[in-house]
C-alpha cells in the first residue's frame, strides 16, 4: 500500500479550502470528469427535451401534438431534476474513495465511486430528496427575510423622502437593498449548511438516512462563511467557463443573421437553441467535481475542527480498527467498513497536499 499523500490534517480557512479542492482537481481531472459525467448527462437530455417541447408550445399545429410536447416537457423536466438528484448520489459515492484518498493514498477510480453508489443506492437516493425539499425550504425561509427587510426599508425611504433629499433616499434604498441580500444570503447557507455533509457521513462513517441527518447536523457549525466563499468561487467558475462556450456560438449565430436576444427565443433556429440549452450543462462537467473535493474537504476539516479527527487517525495507526459494540458514540470510527486495514504513519500537521 502505498503511504498517504502529503495533506495537512490542520483546520483550513475558505481560501485554503479552494486552492486544496482546485489542486487535487487537477491532478484527477479526467477521472473526476468521467465520476461526474453521467448525472450531468442525464440533465443535458432534459435541458435539450425542454427546449423543444418549449418550442413546440407556440408552433404545434394541432391537439395531439400539443399533448406530444406537453408529454416531451414532463419528461425534460423530469430529467432534469433526476440530473441534479442523481448528481447528489454520485457526490455521496465519491465521497468514501475522496476521503480514503486523502487519508490512505486510495486511487481515485470512477468503478470505486460508482460501487460505493450501488452499494447504497436507496438511501442516497432518499438522502437525496430530503436535501432537495431542504434546499427548497432554505430558498424560501431566504426569500421572505429578503422580502421582510426590503419592504421595511421601502416604508422607511417613502417615510424619509418627505424630508429628506432624493440622493439621500436612494442610498437608503440601496444600502436596505444590499442588506436584504446579505441577510437572504446567510439565511439560506446556514440553513443550507445544515445537510452538506449527510452524503458524506452516509459512505464515509456507514449511518443510515436519518443518523446522517442528524449528525451533518451536529458537524455543521460555523461553516456559512467557508461554504459561501466555495459556492460563489464554484459558481463564478462555472458561468466563465459557459462563457467561453458561449461566446464562440453566439458570434456564429450574429454573423449568420440570428437575433440573439432571449425575448425572441422563439425565433432562433432549432440548431442554435439545442446547443444553447446543452451548454450550462457541458460547462458544469468540468466543474462539478470541484464541489465533490470541496466538501469532501469541508468533511474532513470539521471533524478535525470538533473532534481532533487528527488524533483519531494516529489512535487508529497505533492501536488498530476500533471494535464494533453495540453503542452509540458521539464520535465515529475514521472510516466506517475497514477490517484489517493497516494504516500508514501518520505524521499530525505535517502533511500537505502535493502541487
Amino acid at each position: 500500500m502505498n503511504l498517504t499523500p502529503e495533506l495537512a490534517l490542520v483546520p483550513l480557512g475558505a481560501g485554503d479550502l479552494i486552492d486544496r479542492a482546485v489542486r487535487l482537481y487537477r491532478r484527477h481531472l479526467s477521472v473526476l470528469i468521467r465520476i461526474a459525467a453521467p448525472p450531468v448527462f442525464v440533465s443535458a437530455i432534459g435541458s435539450v427535451l425542454w427546449t423543444i417541447s418549449w418550442r413546440g408550445f407556440f408552433s404545434t399545429p394541432s391537439e395531439s401534438a400539443f399533448l406530444f410536447y406537453v408529454f416531451i416537457a414532463v419528461t425534460g423536466a423530469a430529467l432534469l431534476l433526476g440530473g441534479h438528484i442523481f448528481s447528489l448520489i454520485v457526490m455521496g459515492g465519491a465521497s468514501r474513495n475522496l476521503v480514503t484518498h486523502l487519508l490512505w493514498n486510495e486511487p481515485v477510480l470512477a468503478r470505486t465511486t460508482y460501487s460505493a453508489v450501488r452499494s447504497r443506492f436507496w438511501s442516497l437516493l432518499g438522502a437525496a430528496v430530503i436535501m432537495m425539499l431542504w434546499l427548497g425550504l432554505a430558498g424560501v425561509v431566504a426569500f421572505f427575510g429578503w422580502y421582510m427587510v426590503v419592504i421595511f426599508v421601502s416604508l422607511g425611504a417613502i417615510v424619509a423622502a418627505q424630508w429628506a433629499p432624493v440622493w439621500l433616499t436612494a442610498f437608503v434604498g440601496v444600502v436596505g437593498f444590499l442588506a436584504a441580500s446579505a441577510v437572504a444570503l446567510w439565511l439560506f447557507f446556514f440553513m443550507a449548511g445544515r445537510v452538506v455533509y449527510v452524503p458524506q457521513v452516509m459512505l464515509v462513517e456507514g449511518r443510515s438516512v436519518f443518523e446522517s441527518i442528524s449528525r451533518s447536523f451536529s458537524l455543521a457549525k460555523g461553516n456559512v462563511r467557508r461554504l459561501m466563499a466555495m459556492t460563489f468561487f464554484i459558481t463564478f467558475a462555472t458561468y466563465s467557463a459557459l462563457m467561453i462556450l458561449v461566446i464562440p456560438l453566439a458570434a456564429f449565430a450574429w454573423i449568420n443573421g440570428i437575433t440573439l436576444s432571449p425575448f425572441s427565443a422563439a425565433e432562433w433556429p432549432v440548431w442554435y437553441s439545442i446547443l444553447y440549452s446543452v451548454l450550462e450543462p457541458l460547462s458544469s462537467i468540468l466543474l462539478a467535481p470541484v464541489w465533490m473535493l470541496g466538501f469532501s474537504l469541508l468533511y474532513v476539516d470539521e471533524r478535525v475542527r470538533h473532534e481532533g479527527y487528527d488524533i483519531e487517525l494516529m489512535a487508529a495507526q497505533k492501536l488498530g480498527a476500533m471494535p464494533k459494540l453495540n453503542v452509540m458514540s458521539p464520535l465515529a470510527p475514521a472510516i466506517s467498513a475497514a477490517p484489517g486495514r493497516v494504516l500508514p504513519p501518520f505524521r499530525p500537521g505535517s502533511m500537505h497536499v502535493p502541487s
